[in-house]
């Protein structure tokens, strides 16, 4: 009879958990099909008003649009190619920072230090991710940019007080425990066997680590690369203190460019209305980096089962 009642409540209690799990993942699931029909609903509102292919294939920027049409700026232009091409230009700057630092430090971390120095260095490069962005965007801004600025005049280059160069090393700076955290996961996951067969053929550590381990561990890198590019695409505050406001369609990195994040930011700052075209192109910027982020995270997703079938 006892052993009865306490498999009855031992019932009652798994099911609640069920309960409350399948509530958990609903409210995730719902809150995530939320934001996306938001954006979605107020971009169709904004495609109404300008073209789909204006917006995503023009190649001018200038939402600024006056009440009536016979002001000046009347006519805006909404073409968002400038601002992706800042954003992936500022992203690729930072992932040429965090990306070989944070791999070689996780590298250094998994097979090289003693657990001594690991117990040391590790926690002092995970300081970095506890650093708020908006210290990172004040370090931008005021002692990077100036630096490059500087550095640029004595040896004959025009360097912005904006640049895409500044934006982009503070954050890679900032995404270098990022990458470093996921790199080591992957790399000290290496089933041990591994490491044990290329010393037991003959292969130092550098062999063993450049020919065995990281061939095995690069589903883990790669996806952890492609996660910290979703981040630092998705970054505003450091952006928004740094980088500048012009749409500006180049590649050079020492000019000023701007970025989706600071559109959308500057686009819903102030006294706006809502129905109007400038605002509205706010969400679908929004839904643009979306999609963007989207893309980039069911890459990493096939990246790491790709290369892990290969390995199990």
């Amino acid at each position: 009879m006892y052993v009865t009642s306490a498999r009855r409540r031992r019932v009652i209690v798994e099911r609640l958990i069920m309960s409350l799990l399948i509530a958990a993942s609903t409210i995730a699931v719902l809150t995530t099909i939320g934001i996306v029909l938001s954006l979605v609903v107020e971009s169709i509102q904004f495609f109404r008003i300008v073209s789909f292919t204006d917006f995503v294939f023009g190649i001018h920027w200038s939402p600024q649009m006056a009440i009536r049409t016979d002001q000046v700026g009347a006519s805006g232009a909404f073409g968002a190619i400038p601002l992706l091409v800042g954003t992936f230009l500022i992203s690729a700057i930072a992932l040429t920072v965090s990306g070989p630092v944070g791999l070689f430090s996780a590298i250094y971390l998994a097979e090289y230090a003693t657990p001594r120095m690991r117990a040391v260095v590790k926690p002092a490069l995970e300081v970095l991710a506890g650093i708020p962005t908006v210290v990172y965007g004040f370090f931008a801004a005021i002692v990077v940019a100036p630096m490059l600025r500087q550095g640029g005049e004595t040896i004959g280059l025009s360097v912005s007080s904006e640049s895409a160069l500044a934006v982009g090393l503070v954050m890679g700076i900032m995404t270098i425990p990022f990458v470093s955290s996921i790199a080591d996961d992957a790399i000290t996951a290496v089933p041990s066997a591994l490491r044990e067969g290329a010393f037991g053929m003959g292969a130092t550590r550098s062999e063993a680590v450049t020919r065995v381990i990281l061939p095995a561990a690069l589903p883990g890198i790669a996806g952890g690369m492609l996660l910290a590019a979703s981040r630092v695409i998705g970054e505003t505050m450091i952006v928004v203190m740094a980088a500048g406001l012009t749409a500006n369609l180049t590649l050079n990195p020492l000019q000023a460019v701007t970025t989706v994040t600071v559109q959308i930011v500057t686009l819903l700052t102030g006294d706006q209305e809502f129905d109007s075209a400038k605002t509205l192109s706010a969400f679908a910027l929004g839904l643009l980096l979306f999609c963007v982020t989207l893309v980039l995270n069911l890459t990493a997703i096939r990246i790491v089962k790709a290369y892990r079938e290969q390995y199990e």
